[in-house]
Order: structure tokens, then sequence, then C-alpha cells
């Protein structure tokens, strides 16, 4: 017990600093303005038109890290400062959601298991963590038979969860690469651009991987409460 909450005390921490490196990554090379002087929806709507890719639509959404792509609809949200700033971390957020849109229109696989996962994992991240309780307590309560098979039920939900969080990392990466070949291969950017974009997509990246990580620490501790219960 004292190793999990080391573990997962341990991955709360690296994830306290990769979200701020992530911040801090971003208002440094939000400071580099462009070169050619496009904004974020500039920049969006031109790897849009060079992948030949002309049936979505670039919008600002409020907010702030509120950028994605929505394939249903088929539009690259923006957030306000990556529409219409004219800097490298705008340039870099803007192509990655557009190389999201480049995956949905050459059908990636990872993109597309990951979408027909998503109404499933919408209840299975609502509901897993109850049942678990729940069972634990039924359990405890001399229902053992049954709290145990509402417990694992709740285990299975979570890690449906757990694999969309690692199914999630092929995604974003293969996003970014996406983005960042296009940017160094149409010369949209300079060589200092290109490595501001380059090194804040990294840490965006991270913080993917530290909460894949997370999850899998989570299924791992309950999956041992669970199961360690019937010895």
């Amino acid at each position: 017990m004292l190793y999990y909450y080391l573990l997962i005390g341990g991955i709360a921490l690296v994830s306290y600093l990769v979200s701020n490196t992530l911040k801090s990554k971003f208002k440094k090379y939000s400071e580099i303005q462009l070169r050619n002087g496009m904004s974020g929806a500039e920049i969006a709507e031109k790897m849009l038109s060079d992948h030949g890719i002309y049936d979505v639509k670039v919008i600002c959404t409020a907010g702030q890290l509120t950028d994605h792509y929505n394939p249903k609809d088929k539009t690259v949200n923006l957030s306000e400062v990556v529409f219409s700033e004219r800097n490298a971390a705008a340039a870099a957020v803007a192509a990655h959601e557009c190389g999201h849109a480049v995956q949905h229109a050459k059908a990636y696989s990872w993109l597309q298991l990951r979408s027909n996962l998503v109404p499933m994992v919408n209840v299975a991240s609502q509901l897993s963590q109850w049942l678990i309780i729940g069972g634990l307590i039924l359990g405890a309560a001399s229902a053992a038979g049954l709290g145990f098979y509402v417990a694992v039920i709740g285990l299975l939900l979570m890690a449906v969860a757990t694999t969309f969080s690692f199914i999630t990392l092929p995604v974003e990466y293969d996003a970014s690469n996406r983005a960042l070949a296009w940017l160094e291969n149409k010369n949209m950017v300079t060589r200092e651009e290109y490595a501001g974009a380059k090194d804040a997509l990294k840490w965006a990246a991270r913080t993917y991987l530290v909460a894949a990580i997370g999850a899998l620490a989570m299924l791992l501790y309950w999956g041992l409460r669970i199961l360690g219960s019937r010895d």
C-alpha cells in the first residue's frame, strides 16, 4: 500500500511539473512572433488547403487550452489566443489540431479506434469508481459475492478508460509529427520558430503520457484491492 501511495504521489508531482513546464513553454514561445505574420487561424486554413481538405471549418472557441478537432462536425476549434495570435506557440497548436483533421481525412486507424471508443469511455469514466467503491462497500457489509462482481464490473469499465488513455498517445504524437513536418516542409516557419513549435508540442504530448501512466496506476491499485480480497 505504501508503495502505491508513493507511486501516485510521484505521478501527481510529475504531472504538476509537466503542466507548469508546458505553461511556461507556451508563454515563452508566444513571444516569438512569426516572420510570415500569419495568425493561428490562417496557419490552420493553409495547412488544410495544402492537404486538399476543404470541408473542415476553422472556428474560434472561448476559453484557454480549449483547442480541439471535432470529427463529428469537421471543425478545427481554436481558442481565442491561438486563433488570432501570430506566434510560434499559436502556429504549433493550430497545425497540431489540423493534424487531427488530416488523420480523419486519411482514415488514420488509431483516430478511428479512439473515436469509436468515445461513447463507451464517457459511460465508463462516470460509473467505474462508483461501481468499484459500491462493490467494496457491499463486500464489507456481508454481501461479498455480489460486492465482488459489482466491483469487477467497475474495474472492467476502468480498464476501458485506461486503454483509451493509451490509444490517445499515438493519435496525439502522430498529429504533432504531421504538424511539424508540414511547418518545416512548406517553410512556414524559421528555424527558431520551428524549434519553439517542436518544443511546445513535445511538452503538450507529455501531459497525455503522464495521464495515461496515472490511469494505469489507478487501475492496478483497484485491481489489487478487488482481486486481492478474494484470497
